[in-house]
C-alpha cells in the first residue's frame, strides 16, 4: 500500500458518509409527505438507505501468476428504498384519505434516522482522523528525509 492509498481510502469513506448524511436529511425532510393508499401515482415517499460496497484494487503476483486484491476504500453501490409498509394514519378529512379514512405516510422513524445520523457523523470523523494521521506521518517522513 502506497502513501497516497491511505488518503484515497479515507476520502472514499468521507464521501460515502456525506452521501449517507444527505440521504438521512432527505428522509427527514419528507417525513410528513402524505400519499394515497393503493394509488401508485400518489404513493407516499419511501425511506431511502445507501448500500456500501468495498472497493478493491487488483494487483498481480508475478512469482505465482496470481491476481491479488487489496482494499481501496468504499463506494456507494446503490440507494434502495426501505420495503417496510407505509404508516397509516386515520384522517378522513385529508384529500388523500382512502375509503376507510386512512392516509399513507412514509415509513420513517425519527429516532432511527437520528441514530443513523450520529453513526454517519462519527464514521466521517473517524475517516478525517485517519486522513490527518496519514498526513502527519507523511510530513514526518519528509522531515526525516531533509535531515
Amino acid at each position: 500500500m502506497g502513501l497516497f492509498d491511505s488518503f484515497a481510502i479515507s476520502a472514499s469513506g468521507m464521501s460515502a458518509e456525506r452521501l449517507r448524511l444527505d440521504i438521512i436529511a432527505n428522509n427527514l425532510a419528507n417525513i410528513d409527505t402524505a400519499g394515497k393508499p393503493g394509488d401508485p401515482k400518489l404513493a407516499p415517499y419511501r425511506r431511502q438507505v445507501p448500500l456500501f460496497a468495498r472497493q478493491l484494487k487488483k494487483a498481480v503476483d508475478s512469482r505465482n501468476n496470481v491476481s491479488l486484491f487489496s482494499g481501496a476504500g468504499v463506494r456507494v453501490a446503490g440507494i434502495v428504498q426501505d420495503p417496510a409498509p407505509p404508516r397509516m394514519v386515520y384522517d378522513p378529512s385529508h384529500p388523500y384519505a382512502d375509503d376507510k379514512g386512512y392516509v399513507a405516510y412514509p415509513n420513517i422513524n425519527v429516532l432511527n434516522e437520528m441514530v443513523d445520523m450520529i453513526t454517519a457523523a462519527r464514521a466521517y470523523e473517524a475517516n478525517v482522523t485517519a486522513l490527518n494521521a496519514a498526513k502527519g506521518m507523511a510530513l514526518k517522513a519528509l522531515e526525516i528525509g531533509r535531515g
